[in-house]
């Protein structure tokens, strides 16, 4: 009888870890079921730094474009913001590691039959160290919050998330299918947003 309840008990703390890795042991934030992350390289050391590269980003320059497309896939821009509460876009340890950070700019994307929903983010932090530490993070004990506007069938169970550190900067792109009953193919459309990455390039040759 001993045996079976510690057997029982076990199930439960595995269950409830699944559920907080899920869910990020908050209701209201749930975590990406494939991640892949990168930390920055010496590509980058023309803007390892802010001092380096001061200019804070404007939405112009990160979204150009009223929609994002890879291969046959396009998904609309519904919203942009700039955010400076970094702290307030995350959550867990990730809320520790944008310590530093002076704006977040996020965009908001769907597709044209909204079965797909995305958002894109690029935090400004101090330095690459910083950047590699907040990728660290949202990979092991935070991440993003959905922005608002998303929708209520955003399924983060079978969501693909990416993040990179890019010098200073930290992006990170995050597409699910909208609905259980959805049954769709995340690969254009997380090459779509994740796409927007490449925005920051232009700052190499400033």
């Amino acid at each position: 009888m001993r045996k079976w309840i510690a057997v029982a008990a076990v199930l439960v703390v595995v269950i409830a870890g699944a559920a907080f890795l899920l869910l990020g042991g908050d209701g209201d934030a749930p975590r990406p079921a494939a991640f892949r992350s990168e930390p920055t390289t010496a590509h980058y050391a023309p803007i390892a730094t802010r001092a380096a590269d001061p200019e804070p980003l404007t939405e112009a320059e990160m979204f150009p474009g009223g929609s994002v497309t890879s291969g046959q896939t396009t998904l609309a821009s519904k919203e942009t913001e700039t955010i400076t509460d970094c702290a307030s876009v995350v959550w867990g340890s990730a809320e520790d590691a944008v310590t530093g950070c002076t704006q977040v700019l996020r965009a908001r994307y769907a597709s044209p039959d909204d079965r797909v929903s995305g958002q894109f983010l690029i935090f400004n932090l101090a330095d690459s160290a910083a950047a590699d530490r907040l990728v660290t993070a949202l990979r092991d004990g935070g991440f993003v919050r959905p922005a608002p506007g998303t929708p209520a069938g955003f399924d983060a169970s079978r969501s693909w998330a990416q993040a990179r550190a890019l010098g200073h900067y930290v992006t990170v792109s995050w597409v699910a299918p909208v609905g259980r009953a959805s049954r769709v193919d995340l690969t254009y459309p997380q090459v779509a947003v994740d796409s927007l990455s490449l925005v920051i390039q232009r700052r190499l040759l400033r």
